[in-house]
């Protein structure tokens, strides 16, 4: 394993506002990246003076300004996402802020002379549901990297085309740029929409949870972690091609639950379970290739998890 340093290196960032590209952020501040962050939305309020950020629809908007920045190494995170059973809106949601950004980022980069690291936010919804989800409970599956591809919906679609792309880009003008795509689990992360963040804030407003599916198993993955693993991917001269981002280690919405409860801000009265209703989900990240290629794996544990979440919905205390 070779570590690149990223001291003054050239970095572009996109979808930095969201949960993860913040984080990212703060990380690359810390190795004294030259950082290029881009998002339609501000970055949210901190001490941001080390990063050049520009606001911009990476769709519609005119990309010269990042062309001339000619950065060696691109972090592309932006994206937008749904629930898996996706609404007939999300359709031009997803060809705008999925298909198109992507596209237009990987057209970009032929022309960026100095690049050679392209560490794409890809997604675990990409391989095919039958290995993982059933009618009945079953072993949770720790999917491989090698595992077949069907893309479970339009969000999985988009992150598989954008991995195709990148490899044509790679194959037809970039043969020395090294690219990996991670794909990520299920995040979760201070500040989000996701279900922990969400669930948190139902319980300390003192509202009913609506449980569905309690059985189902997921690999959670704390944000903060995703952005560490995206950094450790990008300065790892032996990563390359698909990476599963994730801890390796299966948690059941009912675990959700139990440990909102045990942190006292849940009361199981609160809690409305409407039993199965759908599939059962049963799927977990095999990280092995993660672990080998860098020697690094995410720290944080579930429990540990929604402890930083709660504190960070109480006070916005990052701990």
């Amino acid at each position: 394993m070779s570590k690149i340093s990223f001291k003054d290196k050239k970095v572009l960032v996109t979808g930095s506002s969201g949960v993860i590209g913040r984080e990212l952020l703060r990380y690359l501040i810390e190795e004294e990246a030259d950082i290029m962050s881009v998002d339609r939305l501000p970055l949210p309020e901190g001490d941001w003076d080390e990063v050049t950020h520009i606001q911009k629809d990476l769709a519609t908007d005119d990309l010269q300004e990042l062309v001339d920045f000619n950065p060696e190494v691109i972090l592309h995170l932006a994206a937008a996402f749904e629930r898996s059973e996706e609404s007939p809106e999300f359709w031009d949601v997803n060809w705008h802020d999925n298909m198109l950004v992507s596209h237009n980022i990987t057209n970009i980069a032929k022309k960026m002379t100095n690049l050679n690291t392209f560490v794409f936010a890809s997604s675990y919804l990409l391989y095919d549901t039958q290995l993982y989800m059933s009618d009945s409970l079953k072993d949770v599956k720790f999917l491989k990297e090698t595992d077949i591809v069907y893309p479970r919906n339009l969000c999985g679609g988009a992150k598989f085309y954008t991995e195709k792309e990148l490899e044509f880009i790679k194959e037809l003008f970039l043969p020395d740029l090294r690219v990996v795509n991670a794909r990520i689990y299920r995040v979760y992360g201070r500040g989000s929409n996701c279900i922990v963040s969400r669930w948190v804030r139902m319980c300390l407003n003192g509202e009913t949870l609506d449980l569905y599916n309690g059985d189902n198993q997921f690999d959670y993955v704390f944000a903060g972690d995703v952005a560490k693993g995206l950094l450790t991917l990008a300065q790892e001269s032996e990563a390359e091609g698909i990476v599963n981002l994730a801890t390796g280690t299966p948690n059941t919405v009912n675990n959700l639950i139990n440990n909102l409860i045990d942190e006292g801000i849940l009361d199981e009265s609160k809690v409305n379970d409407h039993g199965t209703t759908e599939q059962y989900e049963a799927s977990c990240a095999d990280i092995t290739k993660l672990k080998e290629v860098t020697g690094w794996q995410p720290p944080t544990d579930f429990k540990t998890g929604i402890k930083k979440i709660i504190a960070y919905e109480k006070d916005g205390k990052l701990i």
